[in-house]
């Protein structure tokens, strides 16, 4: 017995936040649309899961315990084998200051909570370079 062909993922995703509800928000929408996705509860985490695996995308929160999410960007963006993977920052925090604080960081694209499915999915396509 042959199993049907699945279609090759758009993407392997890590989703970082410490809220375990945003966690599975965020892994629901993107399992839903053919991505794989791991999770990290803080920066610490997630960088080790960065340099242990091979990521598409990191999709962040800025307020965290143990690392933040702006100090994972930079981390992320100083170390070489995964300098170029995107990052996708999704904050409560609405200021424009923020948004240009994230992006001297090394940010590609910042959204404030609660996203839309829809502008959540969108973005990641354009981030992964699933969009067609």
């Amino acid at each position: 017995m042959t199993l049907p062909d699945r279609p090759p993922s758009p993407g392997r995703i890590l989703v970082v936040d410490d809220s375990s509800l945003v966690r599975l928000y965020c892994r629901t929408s993107l399992e839903g649309a053919g991505y794989e996705v791991d999770q990290a509860i803080n920066g610490l985490e997630a960088m080790e899961k960065m340099l242990a695996g091979s990521f598409d995308l990191a999709i962040v929160d800025v307020n965290m315990p143990a690392m933040d999410g702006l100090s994972f960007v930079r981390k992320l963006r100083r170390t070489a084998s995964i300098a170029s993977v995107p990052v996708l920052i999704v904050s409560t925090e609405a200021d424009e200051q923020d948004a240009a604080d994230a992006r001297a960081a090394g940010a590609n694209f910042y959204l404030v909570k609660p996203v839309a499915e829809p502008n959540l999915l969108q973005i990641v396509q354009v981030l992964t370079g699933a969009a067609r």
